[in-house]
């Protein structure tokens, strides 16, 4: 195979930097306009350095409605850790049950109902939603919102791809040895499934922590927001005082930025592996 020449190789490096830099600027942006005043930021938007650090902006965001900063980012940690284990083992498990019992009409009910929820947009389902969770008793509770981002359509189908992938004969050789369904599921099909189950986690993971509609249609009081509710509520609490907002906007993609540096490579390789097989 031959090499590209030095001047295209020099020419896509490039592109690649600029494209970096193009995407990481509004990021940089935000992170000055933590420390500069809300003058500087109207007088002069695009400056690259700030003209001094200030760090009244994280004094300002640490009561919020009344409530502490540190109440919304424990709810944060606690409705998307338990919204993410809640998705990724009942999509699983559906998944799974779709696959081996695909002829059934509740399973091809469920299938069409997640494709339904992947074709109409997210807000036509808050109504429904919203009365099954005044119905059942479970409006302005953590249960509830943790029920509500449990739904994951494209985690439910990322999962079927792959399970479907799985050989047959395998598993009608755990049938013949005398394992039950569980028994496959758990110690044959799951470490087969572990790079779709790490990729499946961490898109739910990401998802869920960047979810504030939900959240703000099943909460009835501050005390259960999650830090992007925090963000959406400050915006309009406080106006043009971008300080405080970009402080708050900051702490809130932190976690997410993290979680996405450490395992991009493994979400890209997950996505491949199930475009693949599937």
């Amino acid at each position: 195979m031959q090499r590209p020449s030095p001047p295209l190789v020099i020419a896509a490096y490039a592109v690649a930097i600029f494209c970096t830099v193009f995407f990481l600027y509004p990021y940089w942006w935000m992170l000055l306009g933590a420390f500069r005043s809300t003058e500087n930021i109207l007088t002069d938007p695009l400056a690259l350095l700030p003209e001094s650090i200030d760090f009244r902006a994280f004094e300002d965001i640490l009561r919020i409605s009344n409530v502490p900063l540190w109440r919304y980012i424990a709810n944060s940690l606690y409705i998307t850790g338990l919204s993410t284990v809640v998705g990724v083992a009942v999509t699983a498990l559906g998944a799974y049950a779709l696959v081996r019992r695909p002829t059934l009409l509740p399973m091809r009910v469920l299938r069409n109902g997640f494709l339904l929820t992947i074709m109409y947009p997210y807000m036509l389902l808050v109504i429904p939603a919203y009365i099954v969770m005044f119905k059942i008793g479970l409006l302005g509770t953590y249960t509830g919102i943790i029920l509500f981002l449990s739904l994951g359509p494209v985690q439910f189908f990322l999962f079927e791809q792959f399970f479907r992938a799985i050989p047959t004969e395998v598993i009608e050789a755990s049938i013949m040895d005398g394992a039950n369904e569980f028994r496959i599921f758990w110690h044959i099909v799951l470490p087969l499934a572990k790079p779709v189950v790490a990729t499946v986690t961490i898109i739910t993971f990401l998802l869920n922590w960047a979810q504030w509609f939900p959240v703000l249609v099943v909460s009835r009081s501050p005390k259960t927001y999650t830090l992007p509710v925090a963000l959406l509520n400050m915006n309009g609490e406080l106006g043009v005082n971008f300080q405080g907002i970009m402080a708050l906007a900051i702490l809130t993609t932190i976690p997410v930025t993290i979680v996405f540096l450490i395992a991009q490579r493994r979400v890209i390789q997950g996505m491949a592996e199930g475009a693949v097989k599937g």
